[in-house]
């Protein structure tokens, strides 16, 4: 799978799942993110790690709910079962979400 068509399924997924907070909470935290946080809801996905720090801050120990939410939700959109991974590595999960695609990519291309 192309990143590009990875990172698009990635915001999807952050944008449904904070969007289960309502859509004026989803819009805020978008909000806080880029003027606190300087991270654009576009560069989510290349900046996984800041953006779990930055869910921490804004949310504490709720960020975890938020992170497994999106894992779910980035896994059922790629038809793939979310594996035991790290619970409280979110950046390290979705990257290896990534690499599981990566496989199958060489064996198309």
């Amino acid at each position: 799978m192309p990143r590009k068509t990875f990172n698009k399924i990635l915001l999807a997924a952050v944008e449904e799942s904070l969007a289960s907070l309502g859509e004026s909470s989803k819009q805020a935290i978008f909000y806080h993110l880029e003027s606190s946080f300087q991270i654009k809801k576009e560069s989510i996905p290349a900046s996984l790690t800041e953006f779990e720090k930055a869910l921490e801050r804004i949310f504490g120990l709720g960020a975890s709910y938020l992170e497994k939410l999106i894992m779910q939700r980035l896994c059922d959109k790629l038809g793939l079962s979310l594996e035991d991974e790290n619970p409280g590595d979110f950046a390290a999960c979705m990257d290896s979400v990534r690499k599981r695609l990566e496989p199958a990519e060489e064996l198309v291309g």
